[in-house]
């Protein structure tokens, strides 16, 4: 089962006993870890349907069961493979009736969450209401409620928050519904507060394995703990260096919890990279070095020294961008004698920023120059106005009290039923507290609800009794995808977008993105494809309904995630877990990366412990993106920079010092690069030329 492991991953694949800590650096096989642990487990006797694997995203849900698959074969479809969330869904379906919840709840989109907070929070201003939906989930993944956060608040501010968060909570249950945050508070609280529902899930789970460790945060670690209980039957792979989701409540705390709260912890370091080159990885562990250590690790690799990592820099962000589209066109027409891979197409080129803003600068020169690229990290395709309604309808059809999904669905597209009718429908659900659905067959509605208005409404919530009842009959994907072409036929879905529309080709787009949702969700009725992640799978055929029930929790259609050869532009972010041949890390310039920190740019002799955090945060940062690198790695700052309308003097970022680069490190102009490279080739042809010349005129 261990073949093609080395010692350290052996050592963590074959400890089955307890709890496990894997430090697992950059590019050291992490993956491969878990999956070939996965297959240690079901060997030694465990059943698959008791070992859980989870991780932070969809996509690496799937990933990681696909290569399960390819290991283990059949059985890995009875192994748990998903998110956090997606197990806290699943937990809640199962047992959330014990917290008040009916297994057919909704899950809320950011969207509706900033809706429902401006009714509570009583404005109309959707940046105030982001703010508090920030605070609020910094709060719930802090695992307090409304009361604790109230009682804690450190001003009026906060104490505002808090009451507009009391009345949040309120609509969440009046709703059915839960938000994104929610998912793992309630399975937290379902552990640690109903014993039976602990038991249950205890002996349910024989051995968890947690992906991304460092990326938990403090709920998701108490999860974990409920989880596993005192046999601490667990294995969490992360690494310390690579934590870098600080803002959204992950801590390191977490890991230095582990070996307190679980004494007999197993820790092993994966410290051989087979990602990088020598180069590279010994600039990843100069930039890393003065961050503390929980447990100090050092990268090595056995690939051989490679390219020297070169430091560009550039007078502005358009000439540092010019810079980079020639090392991109001058790297693709290297030396075409080299020996192995030659790592030419667009695909094997990233460049890689801190912020979304530094993109437009470099995809107007990727234009100019003619080379095809993706932003990654772009609109998500469940984030377009056109699923986004459909959705609606298919929460409204799962969840009747979904209040945000009924406005949704009744509005869109239009059906004669207006604002002042809604307001009303509105107050009188609001006095009797019931959703806007169970309200509109009140029998105490006609006393204050015009006769006409009222048979636009019954009209509306017999069509959703109806359409609810067919999905639910509706099985395997032939049939979704009649019933669903017949249903959008009959809400003039295409035509209303065509009337939304100023431009043809904008609606006709929309339409396909429509088109190509039904189909999915179609194929996900008829058993080829698997709930968790979109992979492909075998599994049983499903009524719409069930699939529809599934809907939220998805964040990318995965069959649209297809390999294209083109140039990736991605944040650092965004770009953790990816890898490229050749990495182009740009506007490492100080205020940047690390992003500003003070006024003074950090530099003082005492910083504050805050900026301190941060500082190191960044670090880690900088050394993900080092890291994505497979064969050479440049990394480019510039001179003058933008800051708002004027152009401002601009310093390296620190992090270049503190890769501490040979002396003789090549700074290199690609341009003058490429000229050469060009005048070799023309000539060569100028030579070839005149040899074919002599040949023909030779007697």
């Amino acid at each position: 089962m261990s073949s093609g492991l080395n010692l350290a991953q052996q050592e963590a694949v074959n400890y089955m006993h307890g709890p496990c800590l894997v430090l697992a650096g950059a590019g050291s096989g992490k993956t491969r870890v878990i999956t070939h642990k996965i297959a240690r487990l079901i060997q030694a006797g465990l059943e698959p349907k008791r070992i859980a694997a989870i991780t932070f995203t969809n996509k690496a849900a799937s990933e990681m069961r696909e290569r399960a698959k390819g290991l283990i074969g059949r059985d890995a479809r009875h192994v748990v493979v998903c998110t956090f969330h997606a197990l806290g869904v699943r937990m809640m379906r199962e047992d959330g009736a014990v917290l008040g919840l009916k297994p057919a709840f909704s899950i809320l989109d950011s969207d509706d969450v900033t809706k429902i907070l401006k009714d509570a929070g009583g404005t109309t201003d959707a940046a105030t209401a982001r703010i508090w939906q920030w605070t609020i989930s910094k709060w719930k993944n802090m695992g307090l409620n409304a009361a604790q956060a109230e009682a804690q608040a450190a001003d009026d501010n906060e104490r505002i928050t808090a009451r507009i968060m009391a009345r949040y909570e309120e609509r969440l249950a009046a709703y059915q519904s839960v938000d994104f945050d929610d998912l793992i508070g309630m399975p937290l609280k379902l552990l640690q507060q109903h014993d039976e529902v602990r038991a249950k899930w205890q002996a349910a789970l024989g051995h968890v394995l947690v992906d991304e460790y460092q990326d938990t945060n403090a709920t998701q670690y108490e999860v974990l703990k409920a989880l596993v209980g005192e046999r601490g039957r667990f294995t969490a792979v992360g690494d310390d260096d690579q934590s870098i989701y600080g803002w959204r409540g992950a801590t390191l705390d977490n890991l230095k919890k582990l070996p307190v709260d679980y004494p007999t912890l197993k820790v092993i370091k994966l410290e051989q990279n087979y990602r990088s080159t020598s180069a590279i990885l010994r600039a990843a562990n100069n930039v890393i070095g003065p961050n503390p250590k929980l447990f100090p690790k050092t990268l090595f690799s056995e690939l051989g020294e490679g390219e020297p990592v070169r430091i560009v820099d550039a007078d502005s962000e358009a000439h540092e961008a010019e810079r980079t589209v020639a090392r991109i066109q001058s790297l693709r027409a290297g030396d075409a004698t080299a020996q192995g891979p030659q790592h030419k197409e667009f695909r094997d080129f990233a460049i890689l920023y801190r912020a979304n803003h530094q993109a437009r600068v470099f995809e107007q020169a990727l234009r100019k120059a003619q080379i095809p690229y993706k932003v990654s990290g772009g609109q998500s395709f469940f984030d377009r106005a056109e699923i986004k309604d459909l959705c609606g309808w298919f929460r409204l059809w799962v969840n009747n009290d979904d209040d945000p999904a009924f406005l949704r669905a009744v509005t869109t597209p239009k059906r004669g039923i207006g604002h002042t009718t809604l307001a009303s429908l509105g107050t009188f659900a609001s006095q009797y507290k019931l959703s806007l659905f169970e309200a509109l067959f009140s029998p105490s509605l006609p006393s204050v609800m015009p006769k006409r208005a009222l048979e636009g409404l019954h009209e509306f919530g017999r069509y959703i009794n109806d359409l609810e009842y067919k999905a639910r009959r509706t099985m395997g994907a032939e049939d979704a995808r009649a019933f669903l072409a017949e249903w959008l036929k009959e809400i003039d879905y295409e035509k209303h977008l065509y009337d939304g529309e100023d431009s043809e080709q904008a609606a006709a787009s929309r339409w396909t993105n429509v088109m190509e949702f039904c189909d999915w969700m179609s194929q996900r009725c008829g058993g080829q494809i698997d709930d968790a992640s979109g992979a492909t799978v075998e599994s049983e055929r499903k009524s719409l309904l069930e699939v529809a029930q599934t809907i939220s929790l998805l964040s990318t259609i995965s069959e649209r995630e297809k390999d294209q050869n083109v140039v990736t532009l991605s944040t650092l972010h965004a770009s953790k877990g990816l890898e490229w041949p050749h990495v182009m890390l740009v506007g490492v310039t100080e205020g940047l990366l690390p992003f500003k920190l003070d006024d003074d740019g950090g530099r003082q002799e005492k910083i504050s412990d805050d900026t301190l955090t941060r500082l190191q945060e960044e670090r880690r940062l900088m050394y993900v993106g080092i890291t994505r690198a497979q064969r050479s790695l440049a990394v480019s700052w510039t001179k003058r920079r933008k800051k708002g309308r004027e152009m401002v003097a601009a310093q390296p970022s620190r992090f270049i010092a503190e890769m501490a680069l040979d002396k003789k490190t090549a700074k290199e102009d690609p341009r003058e690069k490429l000229k050469a490279l060009r005048a070799e080739f023309a000539r060569k042809v100028q030579d070839n030329a005149a040899a074919a010349a002599a040949a023909a005129s030779a007697p």
